[in-house]
């Protein structure tokens, strides 16, 4: 297949990217190298195949209308995108921004899937757009969405546009909702790549609130399974989708930290901080229907995972 990635450098997009190549795709790749953290470290994870020669680069924002009349955006058959105005803090301070990077962009993207015939549409969703659902585990099919972040709403936004493109336009729009990916090239931003950072060079960790909220922490490698299984699907039904991609196992910042002092063999200097506007308690996927129609079944405990992320940081630092 010929496949476009949004967000090629970033986290997930370039992992995915770097999976693809290996299995023989074809891959465009988009990114404009948005300076919410460090243009060296998205140039970093493209290095090992920007010169793949199944691999095409195109720095770009998809929020540019002459971004779709590049001649490099021939005969792809599926587009992954992956591409956002990314934070849930920051959004707060400057909604619109997300709001435009995150729809608008996502509508220029349908239109541009619409108008080349491009019937496959995997879009990279969040497990914020649940927000405040107390009927944890999180289903897909709740209608109880109740984003307490613009970055949430961005993402509800979007995930409604492209119900309204599949139904007008025969799309198969597959939204995918993430639950806190971690694993080797996580952005330096979330939390267990700054921890690791902190308890390394001896500084001090702010843990917000008492260390009792709880995620749902998703290893890279499950997630590109579960992308992988929505790109070359042939048992997800034709129009919108959601599916939720998790481990469906919490685990609390504070024992998450004791995690990464067991592994790092040091003691985290700790200073507790109010709770921030726009976090969530906890997040808990039910992937029951990903097990069903993608034969997703997430296989990294978070002991496993976090290992990982240490080796890679390690060599990565040089420490």
């Amino acid at each position: 297949m010929t496949i476009l990635i949004t967000g090629v450098a970033g986290f997930i997009g370039s992992n995915l990217a770097e999976t693809l190549l290996l299995e023989g795709h074809q891959i465009i790749g988009i990114d404009n190298f948005d300076p919410f953290y460090n243009k060296q470290i998205k140039l970093n994870n493209l290095s090992s195949f920007i010169h793949h020669p199944l691999f095409t680069f195109i720095e770009g924002d998809i929020c540019d209308a002459e971004l779709y009349t590049n001649t490099k955006l021939l005969n792809i058959q599926c587009i992954v995108h992956l591409a956002a105005k990314a934070g849930v803090r920051p959004s707060i301070d400057v909604p619109e921004k997300y709001f435009t990077a995150n729809a608008n962009g996502t509508i220029l993207l349908l239109e541009f899937a619409k108008h080349n015939n491009i019937k496959k549409f995997v879009f990279a969703s969040s497990s914020s757009v649940y927000g405040k659902n107390s009927n944890s585990p999180w289903q897909e099919d709740s209608t109880e969405l109740m984003p307490i972040s613009p970055y949430a709403a961005s993402k509800i936004a979007a995930e409604t546009i492209g119900k309204v493109y599949a139904h007008l336009y025969n799309i198969n729009f597959i939204a995918l909702r993430f639950f806190t990916v971690y694993g080797p090239r996580q952005r330096p931003d979330l939390a267990i790549h700054k921890f690791f950072k902190q308890i390394y060079n001896e500084e001090i960790i702010e843990l917000y609130g008492k260390g009792d909220t709880y995620r749902d922490y998703t290893f890279i490698d499950d997630i590109l399974k579960g992308l992988n299984a929505a790109i070359f699907s042939t048992t997800i039904s034709d129009g919108f989708n959601t599916f939720n991609l998790g481990n469906c196992y919490q685990v609390s910042l504070a024992n998450l930290v004791q995690h990464i002092e067991k592994i790092t063999g040091i003691k985290a200097k700790l200073n507790y901080l109010n709770e921030q506007p726009g976090d969530v308690k906890a997040t808990c996927a039910d992937i029951n229907k990903s097990k069903n129609i993608l034969n997703y079944n997430p296989q990294t405990s978070i002991t496993d995972g976090l290992m990982a992320f240490n080796t890679w940081f390690k060599k990565t630092n040089n420490l």
